[in-house]
């Protein structure tokens, strides 16, 4: 097993003399897994998120990198989709079956950029799609985007928002339908809670970009529609709950609400 970590490299030791964003403080001491068999992209990937006072560690392997994330949690993992042996979508799949790993954001960093490979990562519940070649201070920029949702989605605030059979718990960061738990990644969880709280309104995809994903650079209006695609299926029959408005965005249906 090959499993590595990263400490903060001095700037005389830069893989590349592309300038980093400045980290915010949050980002001191945040976990970060770095996964790809080019060692190269490995090195620059982790000098920029240790230059941005994140703890990063490597893993070369699918294999190493589900085991090193339920041993140690990371916030979240940059993951590439070419690797050795199980490919990335085969770790982001066993990565979210995991009850220990399901919340770990993911952020895929691969070569692959045609459009099918986008859909079916970002439905196999991946956080965002980053393609190389990559701009470094972009990636930092990504994480903490990235990772600023999840923070603000485990904010508790006022308490229960019930629509239908649709419960969310805000401060518990929960999802039921008919009292039976929902598992949702941090991003679904704040796209549904986006909509509960504006519940018989229409949200357009590009508001539903600027509120959710913050308006990551190059995020494209597709994200929103694979994002409620997934959570209408993992919401069974309360999905219908959730109506597409035809060339302007999503609204989920205010009858038989309660809650603020």
């Amino acid at each position: 097993m090959s499993l590595r970590s990263a400490a903060p490299v001095s700037s005389a030791a830069s893989p590349t003399a592309t300038s980093t964003p400045a980290a915010a403080p949050a980002a001191a001491g945040v976990r970060v897994l770095v996964v790809d068999d080019e060692p190269d992209i490995v090195a620059l990937v982790a000098y920029h998120l240790a230059k941005a006072s994140y703890r990063v560690a490597t893993a070369s392997t699918g294999a190493d990198a589900i085991e090193l994330a339920r041993r140690e949690r990371p916030a979240l993992i940059v993951l590439d989709l070419m690797l050795p042996g199980m490919s990335g979508f085969d770790v982001l799949e066993q990565l979210r079956a995991d009850d220990s790993t399901r919340e770990i954001a993911v952020l895929m960093l691969t070569a692959r950029r045609e459009e099918p490979d986008r859909i079916r990562g970002l439905s196999l519940g991946a956080d965002d799609y980053l393609t190389k070649p990559f701009s470094p201070p972009e990636l930092v920029l990504r994480v903490g985007n990235i990772l600023r949702r999840v923070a603000q989605t485990a904010t508790p605030t006022a308490d229960l928002v019930v629509i239908g059979p649709i419960t969310i718990d805000r401060g518990a960061m929960t999802v039921t339908v008919d009292q039976e738990r929902i598992d949702l990644t941090p991003t679904e969880f704040k796209l549904l809670l986006t909509l509960a709280e504006r519940r018989g309104r229409v949200q357009g995809r590009g508001h539903l970009l600027e509120t959710v994903w913050e308006a990551a650079p190059d995020i494209q209006t597709r994200t929103v529609d694979m994002h409620v695609q997934r959570l209408r299926t993992k919401l069974g029959d309360a999905g219908d709950l959730i109506e597409t408005v035809r060339g302007f965005g999503y609204r989920l249906r205010a009858a038989h609400s309660r809650g603020a």
